[in-house]
């Protein structure tokens, strides 16, 4: 199979892309080490071109996979190859060297390709100066490819036409019996496919071969005259592009069902930009350029690869039936060859019956007298010597199996039996002798009976069995190739049960990568409580408020994604807007990968256990999608029914052990109860609401003791006055705890609210009044408004100086009717100091967010918001009138799987996450409701897809496990 470019490839290569001349470098990436994309763009013209060290060269409309953070090399090239203009683009003389120069003048550089060996990659500047190669080496002691040091241009082989005299003194040096074609490859440039076409041409074959099938004195013309074409189809490819060609094999595919109805698969051999004369009668693709052809080739390699594991698959099943076949004919002529020769040896000793006698008797005499073994073997070959009868028939003495060795031939000649040597039994007679082979041959007819009784049976079982492979390899490699890999799947994942897509980062690239390119301000930032923690962003495409449900399951993913699942430890989580998180770090600080600052309030969700789920997704085909739209959306009640449904699934639960260790720990599980929960999240609750200035609190009391002063009732109350505790979370866990008097309640106008935090269970919070009737009440803000928190507010406290205490109640008095908003709109109108600063500061953050994001991200928004509606095409509900397409493993909140067909509970434990997985999957193939096509997709999924989102070492646990233990 062909995987590199020839010369006469480049050719044509080089011809066509002469078309990219003039184009500008969008961006730079890398698919690995040896293979980069330049994105360049003209106006509205873009191209997508392909290097590949050693290998090729060509543009592609296939989307590759890039990497995830570029390497150093990508990061080279974009430094000095972006935003510059192609200018040229040729081969180095007739060698595999392209040459790439980008830009002119002083500023120009080069990207040299190498496309021979082990190939090679070197970014020069305009003085051939090289700047970075990817693979440093020396040829020899003068030539060094390493930073600092000059391309050597001269190098390359130039072009030059060899004469009639030349060639013939090569083939008159060379030995007789080489191959022609062998000998002529490295003196021309045409390479060796070329060379085969112009040869059959002309009438010389492939296989030829010097002083045998070619005289230099007579075909030198003929083999000339074949150059001479050679050359003229190389100038014409310099001139105008070529068509490209896929030639293929024709492969007959195993098939058990009718041997007469064949099937075939066309699988890709090479690609070439002429129909050479060799390939004429092969099966092949045509495409409108060479570019194409290689393009389609190289992206179907991998779907290609798939098919022709396949079909060893398939032919090794075949196989094994054939063996199974093979192995039982085998059996049988063994059976009916051993009942032959047993009842040959038991007719002659039956005709030589008396002569058997004579030789038992003979023995046994010796043996009685005593006479020891070796002089009973020199007595017999004596008497044999002396022409003794009964002696010259026995061949050999077994007499440590009390045995001997008779040669036996019939003596009446009336059948033909053949002489044989038969062993004989000293301890019994001719006749029991007879009928111990006897009975070995009806043992073998019985042997051979059941033999041909078992055949048919088991030719069955084998042809089951060699069809259910056939049709699971069928079904993995259709899977296979219906698999389509999804942006989101490098990281963790899952989507919630109000289908938001959630992600996570896996180390601190990733972390980095997700805050940098795929989240937007509309997103929520989610972070556990403690050091050491993946970062969660919920995807937003909406824009609205995220409802709390959503919130609290990305909790328990940034919690269960860090050091809490090993250390076993319960903490809580909190987010924010994406707005608020900057890579931007305080004055003599920096923040390393991975690391950011949060600018603004920390929203924290209620503390959660380490609970997850193991669960798969569904892709539907377009036709079944309809079916199950609605099926994650936002619910805004409490639903009686599902808290039923869920509680009496958790009295079910049971642990389920894993083969390879069992955990040590207790199988209870903790469990807060409903009350405990409820108080931890009116605690929270009251934390989000209660979010008021303190200097308005403290300016509303002063004001509100004065105008009450008088009054005997308010001073009685003031000795004694209400109180109310506010608990402020400072920094990770540390809380403050303070206690103010609190604003007498107008119980009578009181108006109950109702919160929804995410479970089935609202919690009724009675706000507060906080001043007279003449002052305007404070509204709670929302969950997801960006706002300071309490930790500023001291801060603002401690800073007021002395004097400023009475100028800030005038002002607190003056603009007390007036809301934020409003506010913000006047200073706006004003041009105020303060909102000119901000906007600057706002300016500098988002040039460098637009910095950050120049990275070529703007070509993947697309790509990524295409790739989140797709999640709609995903469910983990499948009913058996969906057309199913690939299965998806997910990891989730197991709050989040509740309604999910598969799913099994993971806490921390001991258990190894492969074992736990594959134990996981093994349960869902007997569950009594799956579908073939489930047990089909499920089968296909890879081992390291099952276990590569599983935090660590895991406990099993899951409903109805009892009946599938038995």
């Amino acid at each position: 199979m062909k995987t590199r470019f020839n010369s006469y490839d480049i050719v044509c290569c080089v011809t066509e892309l002469q078309k990219l001349v003039g184009m500008r470098v969008n961006n730079i990436y890398d698919v690995d080490n040896k293979t980069y994309l330049i994105r360049l763009q003209r106006s509205e013209e873009k191209a997508v071109l392909l290097l590949e060290s050693g290998s090729r060269m060509h543009t592609t409309v296939f989307e590759w996979p890039k990497n995830v953070a570029p390497s150093g090399f990508s990061m080279k090239m974009r430094k000095h190859l972006k935003n510059k203009r192609l200018e040229n683009l040729k081969q180095l003389g007739s060698d595999r060297i392209i040459d790439l120069q980008f830009g002119s003048g002083e500023a120009a550089y080069h990207i040299i390709l190498e496309l021979y060996d082990r190939g090679n990659i070197v970014l020069t500047d305009y003085e051939l100066t090289i700047l970075y190669v990817l693979r440093p080496h020396s040829e020899g002691d003068r030539i060094k490819f390493a930073v600092k040091e000059k391309y050597p241009m001269c190098r390359a082989r130039e072009s030059t036409l060899p004469t009639i005299e030349s060639i013939k003194e090569i083939l008159v040096s060379a030995k007789e019996g080489d191959p022609l074609k062998k000998i002529l490859v490295p003196v021309l440039d045409y390479g060796p496919s070329l060379m085969e076409h112009v040869f059959l041409l002309n009438g010389i074959k492939n296989s030829t071969k010097i002083g045998r099938d070619f005289k230099v004195e007579t075909d030198m013309d003929k083999l000339y005259k074949a150059i001479m074409q050679a050359e003229d189809i190389m100038n014409k490819a310099k001139i105008s592009s070529a068509q490209g060609y896929i030639i293929q094999k024709k492969e007959e595919r195993p098939n058990t069902e009718n041997i007469e109805e064949k099937e075939y698969f066309y699988s890709n051999q090479e690609f070439h930009p002429l129909l050479y004369e060799q390939h004429q009668n092969m099966p092949y693709q045509q495409f409108e350029s060479f570019n194409q052809a290689a393009d389609e080739f190289y992206s179907a390699f991998e779907g290609q690869k798939i098919e022709i594991r396949a079909v060893q698959q398939e032919r090794e099943a075949m196989k094994k039936l054939e063996n199974v076949k093979k192995d039982h004919t085998k059996r049988i002529e063994d059976l009916e060859k051993t009942q032959l020769e047993d009842k040959q040896k038991a007719e002659l000793i039956t005709r030589n019956q008396e002569l058997v006698e004579k030789a038992i008797f003979a023995v046994q005499t010796a043996l009685a007298n005593q006479i020891s073994w070796a002089d009973i073997a020199t007595l017999v070959k004596d008497a044999a010597a002396n022409g003794d009868l009964m002696a010259t028939h026995i061949k050999k003495l077994k007499l440590e199996t009390n045995h001997i060795s008779l040669l036996l031939s019939d003596p009446y000649e009336d059948d033909e039996l053949p002489t044989m040597v038969i062993d004989i039994d000293l301890d019994l007679s001719a006749f029991a002798n007879a009928r111990k082979y006897y009975d070995l041959k009806r043992s073998a007819a019985k042997k051979q009976q059941k033999t041909i009784e078992s055949q048919s049976k088991a030719f069955k079982s084998a042809e089951k069995k060699t069809k259910q492979t056939l049709k699971e390899v069928q079904t993995i490699s259709s899977i296979n190739k219906a698999r389509k890999v999804f942006w989101f799947e490098k990281f963790f994942w899952f989507i919630s049960s109000e289908n938001y897509l959630v992600i996570a980062g896996r180390d601190q690239q990733q972390n980095e990568l997700i805050v940098k390119r795929y989240m937007k301000p509309n997103d929520i930032y989610v972070h556990a409580d403690i050091h050491g923690a993946s970062s969660v962003v919920i995807k937003n495409l909406s824009g609205l408020p995220v409802p709390p449900k959503t919130l609290n399951e990305a909790g328990v993913m940034a919690i269960c994604y860090s050091v809490a699942w090993e250390a076993k430890v319960v903490t809580n989580a909190y987010w924010v807007l994406g707005e608020q998180v900057t890579k931007t770090a305080p004055t003599g600080e920096y923040l390393t990968t991975g690391s950011f600052m949060i600018r603004g309030k920390k929203n924290f969700l209620p503390p959660s256990h380490l609970i997850l789920g193991l669960s798969f997704l569904f892709r539907l085909e377009d036709g079944s999608i309809e079916r199950h739209k609605g099926e994650r959306k936002i619910v805004y009640g409490a639903d009686d029914t599902a808290s039923v449904t869920e509680s009496d699934i958790s009295k079910d639960e049971v642990e389920i052990e894993v083969l390879d260790k069992s955990d040590d720990e207790d199988t209870g599980e903790d469990v807060i109860s409903q009350s405990e929960e409820c108080d931890k999240l009116e605690t929270i609750a009251e934390l989000e609401i209660e979010d008021v200035d303190s200097c308005n609190m403290n300016a509303q009391k002063k004001q509100t003791t004065e105008k009450n002063g008088s009054d005997v009732s308010d001073q009685e109350n003031s000795k004694f006055p209400d109180t109310h505790i506010k608990i402020q979370h400072l920094e990770g866990t540390k809380i403050n705890v303070l206690t103010e008097p609190s604003q007498a309640n107008n119980i009578e106008n009181e108006t109950e609210k109702i919160i929804y935090l995410g479970d089935d269970n609202p919690i009724v919070l009675k706000p507060r009044s906080r001043g007279n009737s003449e002052n305007k009440q404070k509204q709670p803000k929302p969950l997801n408004q960006n706002i300071e928190t309490r930790d500023d507010n001291k801060k603002q406290q401690q800073q007021i100086k002395r004097g400023q205490k009475s100028k800030l109640r005038k002002i607190k008095e003056k603009y007390k009717d007036q809301d934020e908003e409003e506010r913000q709109l006047r200073m706006t109108i004003l041009q105020s100091a303060g909102t000119a600063k901000d906007t600057k500061k706002n300016k500098r953050e988002a040039v460098k967010k637009q910095e950050v994001q120049d990275d070529g991200i703007e070509d993947d928004e697309p790509n990524i918001q295409a790739e989140v509606d797709m999640i709609d095409t995903l469910t983990g509900i499948p009913v058996s009138e969906d057309e199913l397409l690939f299965a998806i493993p997910v990891i989730a909140p197991y709050n989040t799987l509740a309604h999910y067909k598969f799913k099994v509970k993971l806490t921390p434990g001991t258990s190894r996450r492969g074992k736990a997985a594959k134990t996981a999957v093994n349960m869902f193939l007997h569950d009594r409701t799956i579908t073939q096509r489930e047990k089909d997709l499920l089968k296909a999924v890879k081992d390291e897809q099952l276990a590569r989102n599983i935090p660590g070492k895991v406990k099993l646990s899951a409903p109805r496990a009892q009946a599938f233990k038995r």
